[in-house]
C-alpha cells in the first residue's frame, strides 16, 4: 500500500503548496478539511496542519480533536497550525503589533533538530502572519527564532510534534523543502516510492476494486484530463468504459472533429454527440458569469443522462477533475472562486456515481501519468481548456456570430504560437502554459482601405504557471505579436483591434469568467 501524509486544511490559499513540495519530494499526499482526518487508513504516516485566514481564538476559528492522532503519527502545525498546536496546549497566541510579513531567517537553539537536519546557519524563511506566539505550551521548547518572532519554531518535550510560524511550503523559504523533507522521510519514514508509474499502478488496482464489473461513461471534453483519465480506466476496466465527447458548440475550431480522430487512435469507444443546439437555446441572452457556468454544467449533465440511459447497466459517470479545479470550486471557508461543471455534484435522478481518478493530481503530474500511459505528445502538451468552452471567454451573452468570430481569431493566435520557434529552438506553444482569445463587449472605431469601421475588440491571453494556482502572463515577442494581430484584424470579419492581457494570478484568474 502507498504510505500517504495527511494534510488538514484549515483555509490556506497556500495549503495547495504544501502537497506540491511533498509531491516534489516523491511523497503522496491528500489534502482534506480539517474535521475529515481518515482515522482508518493504515496507509498514513505523519499529519501537517495547514495554514488559515482565521486566528486561532476566534468563535469562528476551525478547530480540530487531535485525539486518535498525537501519540500515534508526527505533526508538524504550519503557521495557524503551528499556533492551534500552542493554544489548544496552554500556550498563547496575541495578534502582533503589525503584520509580520516577508523575509525572515532563523536563529536555532536546536541546531541538531531533527527537524532542521541539513538546514542552513540563519536559513531564509518566508513569514505571512498577523498573530504570533506570545508563549509555547510547558511541555515543549523553543527551537528557532527570528529577529522579530521569539517562537518561530517549537517541539513538544519527548514527542513527535512540531510547530513552525514560518511557510516552508513557498518559494521564498530557502530551505522550506529540505525541512518538509526532513519531517517526511526522516521523522515519519516515507519512502518517497510515489510517481507516475506507481500512482498508475495503484489508481489501476484501486479502480478495479471500485467499479468491478460496472459499466462506465466518461466525459471526455478533449482535453489533457479527461483524455488522460480515459486511458488510465481503460487499462482498468477495457470494455466497460463507454466514453461520451459532447459538442456544445462552444469548441474550438474544427476540435469536435479532430478529438474524435485523436481518441479513435487511442482504441476508446467514444461516442460523438452534437447537442449544440441545446447548448445555444439555453444560453441565449445570458450574460452573467455563473450563471453561464451553471446553464453548462446542467445542460451537460442532461446530455449525459439521455445518454446514460441508453447503456442501462451504467452504474458510473467518470470525470477528468483535477485538484485544481476542486481548488477553486469551493474551499473550506465555504467561498466560491468560480464553479467548475466538473465538481458541482449530480443530480439524484442521473442514478450515477462519480467516479474522479485524477482529483488529487496537479496538471503537470497529470501530463507525467500520460506519458508513463504511452499517450501521444500532441494530447500530452495540449493547453488546458475550459469545460464551459468559448462561453467564459466571450464576454456577455453568446451567439453563434460570437463563436464563429472567436474560434477564427483563436485558431490563428494558438496555431501562430505552435508555429513560431524561439530562439532556443522550442515552439512558444510550449513554453506557454495556457493561451486563448477574449471576446470583449465593446467594439471601436477603425479603419480598413478607405471605410471608417465599427467593430468588435479581442483580448490575447498566454500565461506561464505550472500548476495553474498561480501564473504569470507570458513575455511573449513583439514581432510575434505583431504578426498575430496582423492576421486576426486582416482575416477576421467582425475584429479590428486586438489587445494583450498583462495580469498575473492572483490578483486576476487565468480566465476572464
Amino acid at each position: 500500500m502507498t504510505q500517504k501524509i495527511i494534510i488538514l486544511d484549515f483555509g490556506s490559499q497556500t495549503t495547495q503548496l504544501i502537497g506540491r513540495r511533498l509531491r516534489e519530494l516523491n511523497t503522496y499526499c491528500e489534502i482534506v478539511p480539517y474535521n475529515k482526518f481518515p482515522h482508518d487508513d493504515p496507509t498514513v504516516i505523519g499529519v501537517i496542519l495547514s495554514g488559515s485566514p482565521f486566528s486561532v481564538y476566534d468563535e469562528k476559528a476551525f478547530k480540530v480533536d487531535l485525539t486518535g492522532i498525537r501519540g500515534r503519527l508526527p505533526i508538524l502545525g504550519i503557521c495557524y497550525g503551528a499556533q492551534f498546536l500552542s493554544w489548544s496546549n496552554g500556550g498563547n497566541v496575541e495578534p502582533a503589533g503589525t503584520r509580520e510579513y516577508g523575509r525572515a531567517n532563523l536563529d536555532f537553539f536546536e541546531h541538531d533538530n531533527p527537524l532542521f537536519k541539513n538546514v542552513s546557519e540563519h536559513s531564509q524563511v518566508w513569514m505571512s502572519h498577523g498573530d504570533t506566539i506570545t508563549a509555547i505550551p510547558a511541555n515543549a521548547r523553543t527551537i528557532a527564532s527570528t529577529a522579530k518572532v521569539k517562537h518561530a519554531a517549537y517541539q513538544f518535550n519527548d514527542e513527535a510534534i512540531w510547530g513552525v510560524q514560518f511557510h516552508p511550503e513557498v518559494f521564498h523559504s530557502v530551505d522550506g523543502t529540505l525541512i518538509l523533507r526532513n519531517f517526511v522521510v526522516d521523522i515519519c519514514g516515507g519512502k518517497q516510492d510515489w510517481s507516475a508509474a506507481s500512482f498508475i499502478d495503484t489508481t489501476v488496482a484501486e479502480l478495479k476494486s471500485q467499479l468491478g464489473n460496472d459499466r462506465v461513461i466518461l466525459g471526455l471534453s478533449g482535453g489533457v484530463d479527461s483524455s488522460v483519465a480515459a486511458v488510465l480506466l481503460n487499462r482498468a476496466i477495457g470494455k466497460n468504459l463507454t466514453c461520451i465527447f459532447v459538442d456544445h458548440g462552444l469548441l474550438r475550431k474544427n476540435e469536435f472533429q479532430n478529438v474524435m480522430h485523436d481518441y479513435e487512435c487511442l482504441g476508446l469507444n467514444v461516442i460523438g454527440v452534437d447537442a449544440s443546439e441545446k447548448f445555444f437555446a439555453d444560453l441565449a441572452g445570458v450574460t452573467e458569469p455563473e450563471r453561464k457556468r451553471k446553464i453548462i454544467g446542467r445542460d451537460f449533465v442532461e446530455v449525459f443522462d439521455t445518454e446514460a440511459r441508453k447503456i442501462t447497466d451504467a452504474r458510473w459517470l467518470a470525470q477528468g477533475t483535477i485538484y485544481p479545479d476542486r481548488i477553486e470550486s469551493l474551499n473550506i471557508t465555504g467561498k466560491t472562486i468560480k464553479s467548475h461543471h466538473n465538481v458541482g455534484g449530480l443530480p439524484k435522478e442521473m442514478n450515477l456515481q462519480l467516479c474522479e481518478p485524477l482529483k488529487w493530481l496537479f496538471k503537470d503530474e497529470v501530463r507525467r501519468v500520460g506519458r508513463e500511459l504511452g499517450m501521444p505528445e500532441h494530447l500530452i502538451t495540449r493547453h488546458p481548456f475550459p469545460g464551459p468552452g468559448l462561453a467564459v471567454r466571450i464576454l456577455g451573452d453568446i451567439t453563434r456570430e460570437k463563436v464563429r468570430i472567436l474560434q477564427n481569431a483563436d485558431d490563428i493566435f494558438i496555431q501562430g504560437l505552435r508555429d513560431w520557434v524561439d530562439t532556443d529552438g522550442e515552439t512558444l506553444y510550449n513554453k506557454v502554459w495556457q493561451a486563448g482569445v477574449i471576446l470583449l463587449p465593446v467594439q471601436s472605431v477603425g479603419v480598413m482601405g478607405d471605410e471608417r469601421t465599427y467593430e468588435r475588440a479581442v483580448a490575447l491571453r498566454a500565461v506561464t504557471s505550472t500548476d495553474a494556482m498561480t501564473a504569470d502572463w507570458a513575455h511573449l515577442p513583439y514581432e510575434f505579436m505583431a504578426k498575430v494581430s496582423n492576421d486576426i484584424i486582416n482575416k477576421v470579419k467582425g475584429v479590428n483591434r486586438v489587445c494583450y492581457d498583462i495580469s498575473s494570478k492572483p490578483p486576476a484568474t487565468i480566465e476572464w469568467e
